[in-house]
């Protein structure tokens, strides 16, 4: 039996920059011979369709087209009875760290978790599986916060492999304890969809998004092709895709 989350994950993989593009310009080159427009068309998109999607600015304007929320207001979680900090990921085998520790996504939502809670004083649930085996991103999460932060951990839902699983056992866990409403930590890029799964889940949030874009002044070398464009643009990518995918299925 084929692990959906394996098929999912291969299928990002492939269709994602920078993979994506690549395919299509290697698909440009394998026709080039007898089918030359055609090849070079296609050779060309996938080399500039690259080439854009690396440039920060670009990567700034798709996550911005995600309807991303608005910095964390305090005023807004006045009836706000938890705060739930979502798992992005992790870093296996780390030898820094001798074993699994958190990734750079994960570590990101963690500290910012860590200030709302010290703003707020409210009880804190972390939430994320592990997709590929190690340690799971709760586990993490809990030991990172606890020890490293100073935050108590007061429940730590560990089987989640993905944003719906998130939403669904953290629910469960958060209605056993009369709790309906939560201050929910997140990307910018991924916030929208991840209130829209806890709404589904019947767990109203009041976003509290980190890696909002900067709206300072664009620099030159927003306009030149960097990692972090990619990756902004890669992240992004698959928030709308995603976000596609909820709007059609049922």
């Amino acid at each position: 039996m084929i692990d959906p989350i394996w098929v999912k994950a291969v299928l990002k993989a492939l269709v994602l920059p920078p993979t994506g593009p690549l395919l299509v310009a290697v698909l440009g080159l394998a026709l080039w011979r007898r089918r030359p427009r055609l090849g070079a068309g296609l050779a060309w998109t996938g080399v500039l369709s690259l080439l854009v999607l690396s440039l920060p600015a670009v990567a700034s304007l798709l996550i911005r087209s995600l309807d991303i929320a608005a910095p964390f207001d305090r005023t807004r979680a006045a009836q706000a009875q938890a705060i739930v900090i979502l798992g992005g990921g992790t870093r296996r085998d780390a030898p820094d760290y001798g074993g699994d520790t958190l990734g750079t996504l994960t570590l990101e939502r963690v500290r910012y978790g860590a200030r709302i809670a010290r703003l707020t004083g409210l009880p804190v649930l972390v939430t994320g599986g592990s997709t590929y085996g190690g340690t799971t991103e709760a586990e993490l999460m809990q030991e990172a916060l606890q020890h490293e932060f100073g935050v108590p951990v007061r429940w730590a839902e560990n089987r989640s492999r993905t944003t719906h699983e998130n939403a669904q056992y953290s629910a469960a866990l958060l209605r056993k304890a009369g709790i309906g409403r939560v201050v929910l930590v997140a990307h910018a890029f991924d916030v929208r969809r991840a209130t829209a799964e806890f709404a589904a889940a019947g767990i109203a949030t009041v976003p509290a998004a980190t890696g909002i874009p900067s709206r300072g002044p664009v620099r030159v070398l927003d306009y030149l092709p960097a990692i972090n464009g990619l990756q902004g643009s890669y992240y992004a990518l698959y928030e709308i895709l995603g976000n596609a995918v909820r709007v059609v299925t049922p």
